[in-house]
């Protein structure tokens, strides 16, 4: 069914029940790669160096993905972490648009609830601009 599948993640609720749909879709077909991207938007990793100061920020990155390496590792699927730069919306239609995915897994609401008001949903943004498939978990 699914042999390549992109999961967009950021560490938030939804992004976490978004992985976990991501990895039950590619239990259920053989021979399925999961690529999870998790994108460093420019505009927030100085705040995010601030917060956590004394923290390498690969580090403060990998911490937010812990969890859903976690899953991923217990789902028993082939997958691959990517961490890409710029902002998420362009950035995840650009890269999955280029990779020719199956289908893309992505959480409906992000870490972000006032630029998601304001600006409009990065889901809503890859939705619009994929020409693959979105998957949009609540």
């Amino acid at each position: 069914m699914f042999k390549k599948i992109l999961y967009a993640a950021d560490g938030s609720e939804h992004s976490i029940r978004a992985g976990e749909k991501a990895f039950e879709l590619a239990r259920l077909s053989m021979n399925t790669k999961v690529d999870i991207i998790y994108v460093v938007d420019p505009k927030h990793s100085k705040d995010e160096i601030l917060n956590n100061w004394g923290k390498d920020a690969a580090d403060i990155r990998k911490e937010k993905l812990e969890l859903i390496v976690q899953k991923a590792k217990q789902s028993d699927v082939d997958f691959e972490v990517i961490f890409l730069n710029g902002d998420p919306g362009p950035t995840i239609v650009n890269y999955a648009n280029k990779n020719d995915y199956d289908v893309i897994v992505i959480g409906s609401r992000g870490l972000n609830a006032f630029q998601e008001m304001v600006l409009g949903s990065v889901s809503h943004k890859v939705a619009k601009r994929a020409t693959s498939p979105v998957l949009i978990v609540k």
